[in-house]
């Protein structure tokens, strides 16, 4: 199982709102900004956020969106299932697809184990907890763009303030 760039995005979007009070709307370019990641994208994103009633949007001029519970009572596996659906290991776990082996495989067993302790894992970090461990993309992307960096001829990146003759 692979976390797609949509849930990745949708808790770094959440992130960001968090860094806000509780209410204060704001505009997706801002976020997209902050984080560094595509807009468009981030707008498809908020719409399955917005469904699953993890933010309210407003329209209008000074519409954009907000976070519609306390980060504290968003877990990331809510917001990823939200984009995602619900997190299935292999086809084996999901409900849709079944699996042809079910009931004597021991293979299913050894997934089913996996998959709760992934879950349990990304249902313990909630957005809040994530926020104060999160620098902005934006904020690492600037950071960059200020500080030249060149490369050594081993490959090794270093800042132009550091280079030594």
């Amino acid at each position: 199982m692979q976390v797609t760039r949509a849930s990745e995005y949708a808790v770094l979007g959440l992130i960001a709102l968090s860094r806000r009070p509780q209410g204060e709307v704001v505009m997706l370019d801002v976020l997209a900004n902050e984080e560094d990641v595509p807009p468009s994208f981030l707008g498809k994103i908020f719409q399955s956020l917005s469904k699953a009633g993890l933010v309210k949007s407003a329209r209008g001029s000074g519409g954009g969106f907000c976070l519609a519970l306390p980060a504290e009572k968003i877990s990331a596996l809510t917001v990823i299932e939200a984009v995602e659906g619900p997190l299935a290991l292999t086809r084996c776990l999901d409900e849709d697809l079944g699996c042809e082996h079910a009931g004597g495989c021991a293979l299913c067993g050894l997934f089913s184990s996996a998959q709760e302790r992934v879950r349990e894992v990304f249902a313990q970090a909630n957005i809040a907890e994530l926020a104060g461990r999160h620098i902005p993309g934006g904020a690492v992307r600037n950071a960059r763009e200020r500080t030249p960096i060149v490369f050594r001829s081993d490959g090794t990146r270093i800042p132009v303030t550091q280079v030594t003759n």
